[in-house]
């Protein structure tokens, strides 16, 4: 008869057949994230389910892809990975990006649901979408630098931009901002051309809720700009009170392009939103007018990567001190009980010294049983009594005694 393995069985047979993740998204140890992130689009497009309805096999291969990017796409998890392998790198905490217009109604409702509980839900960019960029099948505008444009995009759709700049544009830097009066949900992409003429996703921008609007920028300044995730390890900090604070620049790492080339530039604004449109107004702006907010921007990120490393030491001595605070907490509360006892067994030992009977205490209730009959009888008759006396005491005008000497004619 055979033996049934556990599910702690399985489960260390699946880690063995886990391939390394360079392995299987075709890259180097010593690849560059923008290396990393090309290879990953690629495949996944490639392996994505809605290509490959019915080849299970694909669909496996693109859980592989998926699974091997989100370790590599993290710097920490992908020092872990470097360092200890697989066991560093906890399965459960990787966040799957959900492409919305793969799911259906019902799916996308329950996706909606979540998100608006506060659950921090990542999606990608529809397939179609990156398919018929890749194929060269989209429509191109013009954004001319410092004209803004408002338009509204369908969900899980695309509009793209074209952005033209100069050599002395490119060295001044070049900003890209969407924003979204509505708070529509969105994303900012930047496309590479590719050798076929076609377009490939490089770089992508969630948006983000910043006061009364939802906006998202792209910052090519000529020097290392870094991007806010903040759906990084937003999970670790829902467990953890304590990680939302520690763990708040986390996610604070270096775009991968610091500089664009002169030239013409794709850019692209994808609807994000569960079920409906999404308003939004793009501007591409040269920094040439700007020179104090470039080194403004630089010192500010500059004392932002000081303070993260201040945190990660704040909270070791943190975390020490709450746990001798809490032991402390702890042992005040024994103490207090310990005590109490005592004092109470000393309370029960004095009162032992005695051979009377316990006293028992009693009510007003069995003192107004005690009382006599006559007193009774007589509370109310005295009552009466002075109540007779007070009133006779009582002189009124009318009843005034006039004396009258008769012997005396009136």
């Amino acid at each position: 008869m055979p033996s049934h393995r556990s599910k702690s069985d399985k489960s260390e047979a699946a880690k063995q057949l886990r391939r390394d993740p360079y392995e299987v998204l075709g890259v180097s140890r010593n690849s560059t994230d923008q290396e990393i992130k090309s290879a990953y689009r690629k495949m996944a497009l490639k392996y994505h389910p809605d290509k490959n309805a019915n080849d299970p096999k694909a669909a496996d291969i693109f859980k592989e892809v998926t699974f091997s990017y989100n370790i590599l796409s993290d710097p920490d998890k992908r020092r872990q990975y470097d360092t200890s392998g697989f066991e560093a790198v906890e399965s459960e905490s990787q966040e799957l990006e959900l492409d919305l217009s793969s799911l259906g109604a019902v799916n996308t409702m329950f996706a909606a649901l979540f998100s608006k509980l506060g659950v921090p839900i990542k999606t990608t960019v529809s397939a179609t979408v990156l398919e018929e960029a890749l194929n060269g099948m989209v429509t191109v505008r013009p954004l001319p630098l410092g004209q803004p444009i408002t338009k509204k995009v369908e969900k899980q759709c695309c509009h793209f931009y074209s952005v033209e700049i100069t050599e002395s544009e490119a060295r001044a830097g070049l900003v890209c901002q969407v924003q979204s009066s509505d708070k529509s949900k969105f994303k900012l992409l930047y496309f590479d051309r590719e050798d076929n003429g076609g377009l490939g996703l490089c770089l992508q921008e969630d948006s983000a809720k910043t006061g009364k609007v939802t906006s998202a920028g792209m910052y090519f300044l000529g020097f290392p700009v870094y991007r806010l995730d903040h759906t990084l390890n937003s999970m670790a900090a829902a467990k953890d009170p304590d990680a939302a604070f520690f763990k708040k620049l986390d996610g604070f790492q270096p775009c991968e392009l610091t500089e664009l080339k002169a030239g013409t530039h794709v850019f692209a604004v994808y609807g994000d939103n569960f079920f409906r449109s999404a308003n939004y107004t793009i501007e591409a702006l040269t920094c040439e007018p700007f020179p104090e907010e470039k080194e403004s921007l630089r010192a500010v990120e500059a004392q932002i990567l000081a303070k993260r490393v201040e945190l990660s030491k704040f909270e070791t001595e943190y975390r020490e001190v709450l746990a001798q605070f809490t032991e402390m907490t702890s042992r005040y509360t024994q103490e207090m009980q310990a005590i109490d006892e005592l004092l109470k067994q000393r309370n029960e030992i004095h009162a032992s010294y005695t051979n009377a009977p316990p006293i028992k205490r009693s009510s007003s209730r069995s003192r107004n049983r005690g009382q006599s009959k006559e007193d009774k009888e007589d509370g109310p008759v005295r009552e009466k009594k002075s109540t007779f006396r007070d009133r006779s005491k009582k002189k009124k005008w009318f009843n005034i005694h006039l004396k009258v000497d008769k012997r005396k004619p009136c």
